[in-house]
């Protein structure tokens, strides 16, 4: 797995919530790790509104009357879902 260095510049309250955060008094044993942590936490919660958002369409789908459907092909789909 490769690795990247990145830089972060922080204001002084933010520098400092970092560093109580971090070492003997925080909950990290040092800044990477915190960061990390940070990321895969906004990384969960972006998943989760993924998850949420198709979990209400799907339930919308199902919900609606067989008269509300049209054939469609996977092409349409695809292109539907296109960003």
């Amino acid at each position: 797995m490769a690795q990247t260095t990145m830089t972060v510049r922080l204001n002084n309250e933010l520098s400092d919530f970092v560093a109580s955060n971090v070492g003997n008094d925080g909950a990290y044993e040092n800044i990477s790790e915190y960061v990390r942590n940070l990321i895969r936490h906004d990384k969960e919660r972006v998943e989760q509104q993924k998850f949420e958002r198709l979990k209400a369409e799907l339930t919308l789908a199902f919900s609606a009357p067989d008269t509300m459907y049209t054939s469609v092909s996977a092409a349409d789909i695809i292109n539907r879902n296109k960003p």
